[in-house]
């Protein structure tokens, strides 16, 4: 009974809720690439969530077979012509095709067509994390917590720099802070960087310039996050707590702000980890992913979606990476193209595919490697 118990906690508190943000996330990717090829009149052989073997599916009237595959980490879109489900083109197959076949053919469109389908699958991702994050806002709006210091800790960056209590931060570096939130953003990403506070101190306005310090914080759930801090904390008290509410204009101007913030925090770390800046063991793969999905759910549904939606940015940024195999490969192959007016030769597609799936493999299994080692840590 014990060990049914445990399969069940698994299945219900961690699996479920993994492949609940994973099959969102993959199905609008692949549901960008397909709209966009309809609408190109590209033939699309097989729309499927997953891999590996066909658990069930249905063929539509355009001949498109929809199915759920036995491997339910991620997804794709195969396109008449195409030998895999990486669009690598079919060479045999397209030379049998008749005219009339190879019209439909996605490698027979013109190379803005084919751009377009492409990047198709990354934008999805990014409109998705705008519409999650809209309706987040529209529906339940955003209780937010005034920028007003309250506790100074002791010999902090906050301390240092002369911040006293009841300090109310007007901006940073120029940038005006209307919430506590806003503030910490700003300092959790600038870690011994200086950044110039505008204050209201009484009833007169002064510059401070603080340097956040680097630390380490681990959350209830035992992970570690590293961020700049200043030292300073509020609790919030109920005349300090603010309603926000939105219309649908304004929810979709926040929810283009929230995904935008989540892009440039990726892929600043992303730069972090190329310069030497950040260590790479943030990195996660499916386990993470796994792992972080069952502790967000426990919070519920609403969290999960913005775990939904973060998700989605971060995979319409790693699918925009210039690797063969990946969209931002494709996308730099036909820049190539479009250049010379004519395709990269075969061989040299097939040396940066075989390229590509070489890093892809590589990426996981340093992910995994990732998921594993934070595992052993908890």
């Amino acid at each position: 009974m014990e060990i049914l118990s445990s399969a069940y906690d698994l299945l219900i508190g961690y699996i479920v809720p993994f492949l609940f943000v994973l099959t969102i996330v993959v199905f609008f990717h692949e549901l960008g690439h397909f709209a966009v090829a309809r609408w190109c009149r590209v033939k699309v052989d097989a729309f499927s969530v997953g891999f590996g073997k066909e658990l069930f599916g249905f063929t539509d009237r355009q001949g498109t077979r929809w199915k759920l595959s036995a491997i339910p980490l991620g997804g794709y879109v195969k396109f008449a012509g195409d030998e895999n489900a990486a669009s690598v083109p079919d060479r045999d197959r397209i030379a049998a095709m008749s005219e009339e076949e190879r019209a439909t053919a996605f490698v027979a469109k013109p190379v803005w067509q084919r751009a377009a389908v492409v990047a198709a699958g990354p934008i999805a991702n990014f409109i998705l994390a705008v519409a999650i994050f809209a309706a987040i806002f529209g529906f339940f709006g955003r209780t937010v917590i005034a920028p007003v210091v309250e506790t100074i800790q002791a010999g902090s960056a906050a301390e240092k720099a002369g911040l006293q209590s009841g300090d109310l931060i007007l901006a940073i570096d120029g940038k005006p802070i209307e919430t506590f939130a806003d503030m910490q953003r700003i300092v959790s990403v600038s870690a011994e960087i200086p950044l110039d506070l505008e204050i209201e101190r009484g009833n007169t306005v002064q510059t401070i310039t603080v340097t956040p310090e680097y630390r380490e914080l681990t959350d209830r759930f035992g992970n570690v996050q590293r961020l700049g801090l200043l030292g300073i904390s509020r609790s919030p008290q109920d005349d300090d707590l603010i309603q926000q509410t939105f219309g649908p204009l304004e929810a979709i101007s926040e929810g283009a702000k929230e995904t935008v913030y989540i892009a440039e925090r990726t892929v600043d770390y992303l730069w972090g980890v190329i310069s030497g800046r950040e260590a790479a063991d943030q990195i996660g793969g499916p386990i993470r992913v796994a792992q972080v999905s069952g502790q967000v759910a426990t919070q519920g549904i609403l969290p999960l979606l913005s775990l939904a939606a973060v998700l989605s940015v971060s995979i319409g940024l790693l699918n925009l990476m210039p690797i063969p195999m990946l969209d931002g490969g494709h996308l730099v192959y036909y820049f190539a193209e479009a250049v010379r007016g004519k395709p990269l030769s075969e061989n040299i597609q097939d040396i940066g595919f075989r390229i590509g799936i070489a890093i892809v493999l590589l990426l996981m299994v340093f992910a995994t490697w990732n998921d594993v080692m934070h595992l052993t840590r908890l």
